[in-house]
């Protein structure tokens, strides 16, 4: 099983690029902001107490991110990998499953990194919101919460990756499509 994380901050369009490549790779598109909001559409305590931290803009809990993905991890068949979309966002989420993924014989094998100016990030989710009707992005405020939280918590990962030598940096400023063939092309190249 191949794992890939597909990384950088919020609206560098890490949702769009995991959507198309874990049908072409056959890989469990493993979201964890779709898993959340799915929460709170469904309004489960879970649900409930997800919404109220990000409509502060702050981040959910090591501990509930870990037990989801553990179980997805573990439960999914007929895929060959994963594509973890928007995880992990802390030191601590990145220690833990690595760790789990040692225990059941995997590893991370790339990290395919999606790199974009702040302003850019902040016009695509504003642009998101009135689209998508994600009220997580309609608030510059919390967009900017965002963007810094990202800064100070998850991108502290790059000096990990970087020394593991599986950290692949994209320019994430350009289209979908362009963004695509490059990641096909590193993709292919490792396998």
């Amino acid at each position: 099983m191949k794992n890939y994380i597909i990384f950088g901050p919020p609206g560098a369009g890490k949702g769009s690029q995991a959507v198309i490549l874990s049908k072409k790779y056959n890989l469990k598109h493993i979201s964890t902001g779709d898993i959340l909001r799915e929460e709170i559409k469904n309004g489960t305590k879970l649900g409930l107490k997800v919404k109220s931290l990000m409509d502060e803009g702050a981040l959910v809990s090591d501990d509930i991110i870990l037990e989801i993905i553990k179980s997805v991890i573990l439960n999914a068949t007929g895929y060959s990998g994963f594509l973890y979309d928007g995880f992990p966002r802390t030191i601590y989420q990145f220690s833990a499953l690595d760790e789990f993924l040692q225990k059941i014989g995997q590893k991370v094998d790339a990290v395919i990194s999606l790199v974009v100016k702040e302003e850019v990030l902040i016009r695509r989710m504003l642009r998101r919101a009135e689209i998508e009707g994600r009220a997580d992005d309609a608030d510059i405020n919390v967009v900017k919460t965002r963007i810094s939280t990202y800064r100070e918590q998850t991108e502290p990962l790059i000096e990990i990756f970087e020394k593991r030598g599986n950290y692949y940096p994209l320019e994430g400023d350009t289209t979908i499509e362009k963004n695509f063939n490059e990641i096909c092309e590193l993709i292919d190249g490792l396998i």
